[in-house]
């Protein structure tokens, strides 16, 4: 699970701001919202971020798709520029390095150990990047990297079992502009405690969701589980209460065979009857096919105890479909996280859904750089009789100037 986002010089974002999901000491809703991972470790399922428009939002989720496509991204060659964007609205930030870092629990037998792995970057090179981990109190490290001369320079951990020749191929592999488990991932070798990490980044930090992404080839593959299809439906029958079935179905064409998916509504007939009609995704709503794709994403991240950052996640949706998926979410996930943009701020007049830590904001300044700050920076919030009026009247900021 993850515990920690930090990152600095990043989109919007000059300065450094952390995303924590570190659950306080409030016994709030514990059961739904908070696991614990032992070791007084209290992690948060859900983290929910408003803001104004162009306020930086939609950058922190652009911030976690950058974490988890740098990774393993192989570049053409050494010349290739990283896709890293600093702030621009400055004359000194665009070139100075960017930075970000990422704390995370792994389940290590019966224990969970902390991970965090931190990069330093620009657009043409990997200034420094480092993997530690807690195997007891102390941190031991894993790999750190260095730039010399302009050439990447790799130290492995005392604890880490690899031959030499092993880590002079990693080293010969690894381009200035590339991370080191990209360059590891051309080795033939299998490294327990870079494999561990390298799986959970790729396979349990899922691809955001913005609003114009294509879920439908994601939803179409789920369907043909039976088990995730049944979820899915429930989750479509709420968007639509007419849809009694969904169905994948295959199409040759000069091109190939091609998946789709078809709806079956059920309908009374003026005698009393139940009628079927199918249709193609053409013919369903833009919220219909939103749920879907949402729906099997979720599905998803429930099945992996995943970690899964959807931007304004009321897009084509309705208000209660909202709170019903982050409500059944909770009630499901056992260590399964999402991360929430949004303007709908009624989920703030909502007393048992979120909880005071889940909630945080941004905000631009005036010289246009983005903070991040979260609810429980502000006191005397228990005396507040309703959050979302005091959001709306600007009690917490990260509202328009109208």
């Amino acid at each position: 699970m993850i515990a920690e986002i930090r990152f600095k010089n990043m989109f919007s974002f000059r300065d450094e701001a952390i995303l924590s999901f570190e659950a306080d000491r409030s016994k709030d809703m514990e059961s739904y919202h908070v696991v614990e991972l032992g070791g007084g470790v209290r992690l948060l399922k859900v983290a929910v971020i408003y803001g104004a428009n162009a306020s930086g939002k939609s950058n922190i989720i652009k911030v976690c798709d950058f974490i988890k496509s740098f990774i393993t991204y192989t570049p053409l060659n050494k010349a290739e520029q990283i896709q890293v964007v600093p702030f621009l609205l400055n004359k000194t930030s665009s070139k100075q390095l960017s930075e970000y870092s990422i704390s995370f629990y792994l389940k290590n037998e019966e224990k969970a150990v902390c991970y965090v792995y931190s990069v330093a970057l620009d657009r043409w090179h990997v200034a420094k990047e480092s993997l530690i981990y807690y195997p007891s109190q102390q941190p031991a490290t894993i790999f750190e990297r260095n730039t010399e001369n302009n050439v990447s320079v790799i130290k492995f951990g005392q604890k880490i079992k690899m031959s030499q020749a092993v880590k002079e191929e990693i080293t010969l592999k690894c381009l200035h502009n590339m991370s080191v488990f990209a360059a590891y991932m051309q080795v033939n070798t299998h490294i327990v405690e870079l494999e561990t990490v390298l799986q959970y980044l790729t396979n349990q930090v899922m691809p955001a969701i913005v609003p114009a992404s294509s879920l439908s080839r994601y939803a179409e593959e789920s369907i043909k589980n039976e088990s995730a299809k049944d979820y899915i439906l429930r989750y479509l029958q709420e968007a639509d209460f007419n849809i009694s079935n969904i169905t994948s179905k295959e199409q040759e064409t000069h091109k190939g065979p091609i998946n789709y998916t078809m709806y079956q509504h059920k309908v009374s007939s003026d005698y009393g009857n139940n009628d079927y009609y199918e249709f193609p995704e053409l013919f369903e709503s833009d919220g219909t096919i939103r749920t879907f794709g949402l729906a099997a994403q979720v599905q998803k991240i429930l099945e992996r105890d995943a970690f899964l950052a959807v931007d304004e996640i009321e897009s084509s949706l309705h208000p209660k479909l909202i709170e019903y998926i982050i409500e059944r979410f909770l009630k499901e996930s056992e260590q399964a996280q999402l991360l929430l943009t949004t303007h709908y701020d009624g989920l703030l007049g909502e007393e048992d859904l979120l909880r005071k830590d889940n909630v945080w904001f941004t905000e631009k300044n005036l010289d246009g750089s983005s903070v991040l700050y979260p609810l429980t920076d502000f006191k005397g919030l228990n005396r507040i009789s309703s959050l979302q009026k005091a959001y709306k009247f600007g009690k917490f900021g990260a509202v328009p100037n109208l």
